[in-house]
């Protein structure tokens, strides 16, 4: 897929050293770089989902125990 996206000067020039640095295009700079910025979101929404029950002040498996009781 094609993308056009718009650059401040400074970073067109930041990313065209790192390309060259890399000895890699500007495109592989930039799909190597919205990848790592994916996985780092991925896993911080991850992370973020495992605490949900932080902070609660109660045993989560006690509170699943007593939700059941009510079950008929």
């Amino acid at each position: 897929m094609r993308t056009i996206i718009q650059l401040p000067d400074e970073q067109a020039e930041q990313l065209a050293e790192v390309s060259r640095d890399q000895g890699i295009s500007r495109s592989e700079t930039v799909r190597r770089a919205l990848a790592r910025y994916l996985e780092e979101h991925r896993r911080r929404r991850q992370e973020d989902a495992f605490g949900m029950w932080r902070g609660r002040g109660e045993d989560g498996l006690a509170y699943e125990r007593q939700l059941r009781k009510e079950w008929p």
